[in-house]
């Protein structure tokens, strides 16, 4: 009680590791396949955002954001595939080429017709 006779309002205490963790459970039980499922990422929270990390710093790691934890999640397992998939070509490509090239040997190559 204050000087006014108020008991003062308390802020309410939320667990975010106990929350955190449950969710990552029905995520991860809702999606076993996953790379969340199956890496376990660390779960952090700051400023009002969740961030998923596998690896020592975000700037090295595989790292989903989002502002629950399953958005966070679902991001991570986004970015883990897309690291794992090797890069296409054809679609990393700005623009078609407008030129073709024609290769000229200046000698021709050491290959034998088939004797008949």
């Amino acid at each position: 009680m204050n000087k006014n006779g108020h008991t003062p309002h308390r802020r309410r205490f939320v667990n975010y590791a106990g929350a955190a963790i449950e969710q990552m459970k029905v995520y991860c039980t809702a999606h076993p396949g996953s790379p969340s499922a199956m890496r376990r990422p660390q779960l952090f929270f700051r400023s009002d955002l969740w961030i998923a990390l596998l690896g020592p710093t975000i700037e090295e790691g595989i790292v989903g954001i989002g502002p629950t934890v399953a958005a966070a999640l679902r991001a991570f397992d986004a970015q883990y595939l897309i690291r794992l998939r090797p890069p296409n070509e054809e679609i990393n490509l700005p623009m078609k080429p407008q030129q073709s090239f024609t290769v000229h040997l200046r000698r021709s190559p050491d290959c034998q017709k088939p004797r008949t």
